[in-house]
């Protein structure tokens, strides 16, 4: 056989063993989901992760960098198709309101470059959900002075808009709270003049049966900005939303209290 003879055949090889390569990495992949206008699964994401966001009183700025630390790690390190939802308190209507609601399309990590454009991936991340998200927290940060707090309301209402369908009773589901947790609406109060933080006395409560709330196993992380001037007992009151939290069917991560307060 000729040199130009073994040559082709060399080529031909190389070529074979390429395509098997890349036929390798195709069909070895994941098949990625079918994503809609949210980049979340037509089928439904695959785990939530919901913040709120309670401004009623100014945040220190030592406390909003740490919060906004906080809050960037959760949009860098959540996993590809968990929808994140940004809400604050919407005090008037004793309810919370969503400013971001969109699911990690994924950033590139682990594509190849043989069947995928991760360098693409990335970059759509970055516009379509890292910019937005971040912009979002930097809204949900501003101050909103308000004579109420109806805290409860707003993690009830979350519950019932994001856990209590049967198809997210299954899926990961992580609610992080930035506020002060102190309560204050007609039905129930926790200032030092509205009583005392037993439980009990909430149970006895109008608020007890009104915010009654399933929170379907969701994991909680409170971040707790501490008021010394008008709650005293920070150790109390976070006895108190601890069982909260487990009384409304919840499991509780940890509360951290917040620096510069």
């Amino acid at each position: 056989m000729g040199v130009a003879a073994l040559g082709g055949v060399a080529l031909l090889f190389i070529a074979c063993a390429a395509l098997a390569t890349f036929g390798w990495f195709k069909f070895s992949a994941p098949a990625k989901p079918t994503l809609d206008r949210g980049d979340c699964p037509v089928s439904g994401p695959e785990g939530l992760s919901v913040v709120l966001v309670d401004t009623s009183d100014d945040l220190p700025a030592a406390t909003t960098r740490e919060v906004q630390g906080i809050l960037d790690d959760l949009i860098s390190n959540l996993p590809a198709y968990h929808l994140l939802e940004i809400r604050v308190l919407d005090i008037p209507q004793n309810r919370s309101k969503a400013l971001f609601s969109r699911c990690n399309p994924g950033d590139g990590t682990g594509l190849s470059e043989w069947t995928d454009n991760p360098r693409l991936a990335r970059s759509r991340w970055l516009e379509s959900f890292r910019k937005p998200a971040a912009e979002a927290i930097r809204n949900s940060l501003a101050s909103a002075k308000a004579a109420s707090s109806p805290i409860m309301a707003a993690l009830q209402d979350i519950a019932i808009d994001r856990f209590a369908s049967e198809r997210v009773r299954t899926l990961p589901k992580k609610l992080t709270v930035i506020s002060d947790m102190i309560e204050y609406t007609r039905d129930y109060g926790q200032y030092p003049r509205a009583g005392d933080l037993g439980y009990q006395r909430f149970k006895q409560s109008p608020a007890y049966l009104k915010y009654r709330t399933d929170l379907h196993g969701a994991r909680v992380t409170i971040n707790y900005v501490t008021r010394p001037s008008v709650m005293p007992d920070a150790n109390r009151h976070a006895e108190f939303w601890s069982t909260w939290v487990k009384d409304n069917k919840g499991t509780l991560d940890f509360i951290h209290r917040l620096q510069g307060t």
